[in-house]
């Protein structure tokens, strides 16, 4: 059975899945409606009234509800869908956290890597800030709660998502565009989406959004976007930071660069060249094949002793 396959394992109702993606993903509901109705200056108050709270308290407060919703999602998932987190998580007989680990050290490297090399060809606009104290916090607060945000995230947009409707419609392609779209779209409230631009900041983001769902599919189970996102969004807490992103922390730089992203250079070589980069080491090291099939197949019911519902 693979991956989308895994939603077999448990009831399948209508209401079950209305009822989850309401509970849970409300939240990500109501960011976007902000974004459409909320002018852009009562967005950037409310950003400013944020910003008067220590940061790290700050960071705390914005990844507490993640903790929460992540249970929640596992509480609905276990006895409503009645199905066992294992199968929201990986095709495997175990989760493979050696995966989890190799992505996670892929991103970081790679985030690492191109941060210093542009920090010593040009670090004009790049504020070395560095607070022991102040960054032990952060660092603590960022290793607790990430987890519990990135987990909400995968779980929810390339697991639960991704898997019933991939039942649903009976293909893979459909679930891996739109849970893709959607992931875009919960970070439209972010305040760089104002600060870049809405349509730059969505191809980045739903271009990562495919990268992670490819992942998924390509590898049957979470655990290589868990890994990613998890190392991306630790980075980009703890290594740099500035005043027009989400992530407003005690981080170890400040860019003061006005807010900008090239639309060549900072999105489309990453999410064109640099994504399918590493989809083809992932490849090479787990041995994809098949990917007509494993992006584009159909979804069909295995047969019932291949599977059990658990009661």
């Amino acid at each position: 059975m693979n991956y989308i396959q895994q939603a077999y394992k448990g009831q399948r109702h209508l209401w079950m899945f209305i009822l989850t993606t309401i509970l849970v993903g409300g939240v990500f509901l109501g960011n976007f409606i902000i974004y459409l109705t909320y002018d852009q200056a009562d967005l950037d108050a409310a950003y400013d009234l944020f910003a008067n709270i220590p940061s790290s308290l700050n960071l705390a407060i914005n990844l507490v509800p993640f903790a929460f919703l992540l249970g929640l999602l596992f509480l609905l998932v276990k006895f409503v869908h009645q199905r066992s987190l294992l199968s929201l998580t990986t095709a495997r007989s175990k989760v493979d956290y050696g995966r989890v680990f190799f992505s996670f050290m892929m991103i970081a490297t790679f985030t690492l890597v191109t941060f210093f090399i542009g920090y010593s060809m040009d670090s004009s606009e790049i504020v070395f800030q560095f607070d022991a104290g102040k960054f032990t916090i952060l660092f603590l607060v960022s290793i607790v709660l990430f987890p519990f945000q990135i987990g909400l995230e995968e779980y929810l947009f390339r697991g639960y998502f991704m898997q019933h409707i991939g039942v649903m419609v009976k293909n893979k392609w459909f679930p891996l565009i739109l849970t893709s779209v959607l992931f875009g779209i919960a970070h439209a409230a972010n305040p760089e989406v104002g600060a870049i631009g809405f349509w730059k900041m969505m191809i980045f983001y739903v271009g990562t959004g495919l990268l992670l769902g490819i992942m998924t599919l390509m590898d049957d189970g979470l655990e290589l976007a868990l890994g990613f996102h998890l190392g991306n969004n630790l980075l980009a807490s703890l290594l740099i930071t500035a005043d027009w992103t989400a992530l407003q922390t005690d981080a170890v730089f400040k860019s003061t660069a006005e807010p900008s992203m090239s639309i060549v250079g900072e999105i489309l070589i990453p999410v064109l060249v640099v994504y399918p980069i590493m989809l083809l080491i992932l490849s090479k090291r787990y041995g994809w094949n098949n990917w007509k099939d494993r992006l584009f197949g159909k979804v069909t019911e295995p047969p019932k002793e291949d599977y059990k519902i658990i009661e």
